[in-house]
């Protein structure tokens, strides 16, 4: 999904109502065929919940090869570990403050968007190491599905726009633009100006994959942010690095890395 397929007021348009399907060639035969197609006779919605209904047992796949593993627990366990304390101190977010033992999960202390309405649990560790770092993500990815499925539910009960009709925050339509010249003009002023916004500063942060993800904006009153600073969540857990491989070996540099799942992308700025 491209980033901008959220839009202000919205979204850019509905969910498909079917899915495209593979076609015939002559690599594949016709059992081939139609094993490809077999979840893809519904819409995307019906798709995505043919997918929640599969996935669990590919997480149990995994915890089957790596959870009782021998070589992998004894490359994970004590390895890389940061009390709850330190987590705190250290500015920790996600898995990795779950993983110390804290009970930390934006979605549950400042609920945003709908995640008050649903119902899922925070997974915690109890000795701060890479094993339980990994077994928070793991169960993680369950609780992940489960909220998965309560969307798919309300989606399908409640249909509806998916865009406000406030012809003053929401862009024209393409078709409209070229036929009507007041809508002309606003898409030239939403693509060209932007929006005002009032004249003060705040602070948004939500739950992503490797933590608090947030955003420090404040404005002037202008179209452009006087000032804007993004909190990327792997920039204190990298910064951590040099004291949580402390004492092991070089090989536990790849364990503890894995575990802070870091993407460069967001912290080489």
């Amino acid at each position: 999904m491209h980033a901008a397929y959220y839009r202000p007021g919205g979204v850019y348009r509905d969910l498909p109502e079917a899915m495209p399907r593979y076609e015939r060639s002559a690599h594949r035969s016709a059992r081939t065929l139609a094993k490809l197609n077999e979840n893809r006779q519904g819409s995307l919605l019906d798709f995505i919940e043919d997918f929640t209904e599969r996935f669990p047992g590919c997480v149990d796949d995994y915890e089957t090869l790596l959870t009782d593993n021998r070589i992998w627990k004894q490359r994970t366990v004590n390895i890389g570990v940061v009390s709850p304390e330190r987590a705190m101190q250290l500015g920790f977010s996600g898995a990795m403050l779950r993983g110390s033992g804290i009970a930390w999960d934006l979605r549950k202390k400042q609920p945003y968007e709908v995640y008050d309405r649903m119902e899922f649990d925070v997974p915690v560790g109890v000795n701060g190491d890479c094993y339980d770092r990994y077994l928070v993500r793991v169960e993680e990815m369950r609780q992940a599905n489960r909220i998965i499925r309560q969307c798919i539910t309300w989606l399908k009960d409640n249909p509806g726009p998916v865009m406000l009709d406030d012809r003053k925050i929401r862009a024209p339509r393409r078709e409209r633009m070229k036929d009507d010249m007041e809508s002309l003009i606003h898409h030239f002023k939403f693509f060209t100006e932007g929006y005002c916004v009032p004249e003060g500063e705040t602070y948004a942060a939500i739950e992503g994959p490797k933590g608090e993800l947030g955003v420090y904006l404040a404005s002037d009153g202008a179209n452009k942010p006087y000032r804007l600073k993004v909190r990327a969540p792997g920039f204190p857990h990298l910064a951590a690095l040099d004291e949580m491989v402390r004492g092991h070996m070089l090989a536990d540099v790849v364990a503890v890395i894995g575990t802070q799942d870091i993407v460069f992308g967001e912290i080489d700025r």
